[in-house]
């Protein structure tokens, strides 16, 4: 049986050491690496010795009993969780270590959220209960509090491979079928283990099991509770289906994909198909890799369940589904930062961008642009760590020495009520002409596609032309200049000509009509927000409450458990990105501050902005309002505020 385990947990909260352990007791490694020892299995490169964190998801095989696992430790600080949800949606369970010293953190939530959403089944390991300054009964509380009140200590549940009394109580309140079995008849062993299991599986019972990693109490049999309650059901059989997790690029720079085989049998030299419905591409498998650590093993064929790398696919993504797999994944976890990447003169701009395209197909978030009016590098960025990695993996594989600007807030742009916009592009031998609707939409809901153009007065063809252009790139608003997000555009009308249609006719008119609306909207600035939860005692909260409303953020009336005082509300990022110093610094340390990105809403300042990005929208050399028509042989170009009542199709 293949499963596929992912080890999760806020920084520093014990998740590499206790992989290690794992990785020892399976005796996949011969020897237990430390963190501060900077020789860890899995935190192998450079970058992640030097700074004792993990940065990357790497991965590593071992066998348990009758099932085959592929372990992927992930990143624990917040800056890499991009990474690590892009690892969640291939796991098939997960084990989340959570600090009794240091208790529920802000990622942790945040990692809860994500297995949550992915419904991947989770087990809690409380680690360091052997440390000084440990507070078991508190950090349940604070558990069953921030993630879930369906948890149970099963680290003294079983008394010779048989339930206690204790955790048989708790599971028949869980199932009132058990509820009324257990009444009638007492406790049956195989009834309440797969019970159990169907509980794990749903996730609405999460086993906790309690220890030290360090020091290796209770690794091993946290690792075997996971086993019991944990199954999968992969079939080999029939077509081939992967879903695409990683894109990395070995030392010669040959492009490696990472996948799981959801169902299926591949082989070398097999063809696999990838990409949208109407852009699918299709390229032959030439080498499967099962990779350990930083070790792989070349293999004929992989069959449903296994994790691996392949060799033969070039413009695959991460998120694609490959085979019969064509749903590709969604992401929560984007960056709402931006930097220019700062580098020598002496070094070519077009080698630069090489570089950080094969950074941008390794990490998607990062989005890396190129502002040819300015000639500048820039990318989207969690943090000022991410960015500190960025300059030491640039100088080690690529032995370019840059910096990066300080981090600016990413900002997007709407509108308020609906608008027509109209685009025509003729000059002489070319002709297309888009009519569009651009309606506001739900927030953080992104830009939707309507079509309900006739074929009579357009062709199939050029209606997918004009879907196609509208979502090839990223629009930009009006204010400044940011991306367009939040709208449903509808394609109305338009009209082609059978002889003077040709190549980008519909991409110059479809954006002449979506500017042309933006230019007759009312233009909505946005900024990302932070969901907080802060817990302080409650001589702190007068001063919470200040900096919140200081902060322009909003919040729920307070409530009171045990000795502290909770306050959740939404808070912009640009106010409070760096508000965790100074709570530290008035809390003693003793408070806590959770923050989780939750989207994008309007803009607090949003005129101390527009001035200060100082965006023209006239001269953005991308983008024009202005239609084109043809008179006399000629084209000549008519403002947008005139254009409208020329259109051909009106």
């Amino acid at each position: 049986m293949n499963k596929t385990i992912g080890i999760l947990a806020h920084v520093d909260a014990g998740k590499t050491t206790f992989s290690e352990q794992l990785l020892y007791h399976t005796k996949t490694i011969k020897q237990r690496g430390r963190v501060d020892h900077k020789d860890a299995f899995l935190d192998s490169h450079e970058i992640e010795k030097n700074r004792g964190i993990t940065v990357f998801a790497d991965q590593a095989v071992f066998q348990l009993n009758a099932s085959t696992y592929y372990l992927i430790d992930t990143p624990g600080h917040v800056d890499f969780s991009p990474e690590m949800e892009r690892a969640i949606q291939v796991m098939d369970v997960a084990i989340l270590i959570v600090s009794a010293v240091d208790g529920v953190q802000g990622h942790t939530e945040t990692i809860w959220q994500l297995l949550r959403k992915h419904q991947v089944p989770t087990f809690i390991f409380l680690n360091k209960t052997d440390q000084e300054g440990a507070h078991i009964e508190r950090v349940l509380e604070d558990i069953r509090t921030s993630l879930t009140k369906n948890i149970f200590d099963c680290t003294s549940s079983f008394e010779n491979g048989v339930m206690t009394d204790p955790i048989i109580e708790f599971l028949a309140e869980q199932d009132e079928k058990l509820f009324d079995t257990f009444m009638d008849s007492g406790y049956n062993e195989e009834l309440w283990m797969t019970t159990m299991k169907e509980l794990v599986k749903q996730n609405r019972f999460f086993p906790l099991m309690s220890g030290s990693a360090l020091k290796d109490l209770g690794v091993i049999e946290c690792m075997e509770l996971v086993d019991v309650l944990t199954q999968t059901n992969y079939v080999s059989e029939g077509a081939f289906a992967g879903q695409v997790y990683k894109i990395r690029y070995d030392e010669s720079e040959t492009r490696l994909t990472f996948m799981k085989c959801l169902s299926g049998t591949l082989r070398v030299r097999d063809e696999v198909s990838y990409g949208a419905d109407d852009q699918r591409v299709t390229e032959k498998v030439t080498q499967i890799r099962k990779v350990n650590g930083q070790t792989f093993e070349s293999v004929q064929q992989v069959r449903a369940g296994e994790l691996f790398a392949i060799t033969g696919l070039t413009q695959a993504s991460v998120g694609d589904g490959i085979g019969e797999n064509k749903e590709t994944a969604q992401y929560d976890m984007v960056p709402t930062l931006t930097s220019k990447v700062m580098f020598d003169s002496s070094i070519h701009v077009k080698d630069m961008l090489r570089c950080f395209h094969l950074l941008d197909a390794e990490d998607p978030s990062l989005r890396v642009i190129w502002n040819e009016q300015f000639q500048e590098i820039h990318v989207h960025v969690m943090g000022v760590i991410q960015l500190e990695v960025l300059e030491h993996m640039i100088q080690d594989r690529f032995n370019y020495q840059v910096t990066f600007g300080d981090p600016q807030i990413l900002y997007k742009e709407t509108i308020e009520a609906p608008v027509n916009g109209y685009g025509h592009f003729e000059p002489l031998k070319h002709y297309a002409e888009v009519h569009l609707l651009i309606e506001p939409a739900e927030r953080n809901s992104g830009i939707t596609f309507e079509n309900v153009c006739h074929a009579n007065d357009l062709s199939i063809g050029h209606q997918n032309l004009v879907h196609h252009h509208l979502f090839e790139r990223n629009h930009h608003g009006l204010l400044t200049g940011s991306t367009l997000t939040d709208v449903k555009i509808t394609l109305l009308t338009g009209r082609g000509h059978n002889e003077h249609t040709s190549g980008g006719d519909f991409r110059e008119a479809s954006y002449r009509a979506l500017r042309q609306g933006l230019e007759k909207a009312l233009n909505v600035l946005l900024e990302p927000y932070y969901d907080f939860t802060i817990r302080v005692e409650l001589d702190q909260i007068g001063k919470v409450f200040s900096d919140i409303q200081q902060a322009h953020g909003t919040f729920e009336p307070p409530e009171t458990i045990g000795s502290k005082t909770i306050v959740k509300g939404k808070v912009p990022v640009a106010t409070f990105m760096n508000y965790s110093i100074e709570f530290a610094s008035f809390t003693h340390g003793k408070g806590s501050l959770q923050m989780i990105f939750s989207g994008y809403d309007r803009c607090h300042n949003p005129e101390e902005v527009i001035e200060k990005m100082g965006y023209n929208k006239d001269a953005d050399p991308e983008y024009s309002s202005t239609s084109i028509f043809c008179a006399k042989g000629k084209g000549y170009p008519v403002p947008w505020d005139e254009a409208e009542s020329m259109m051909h199709c009106l």
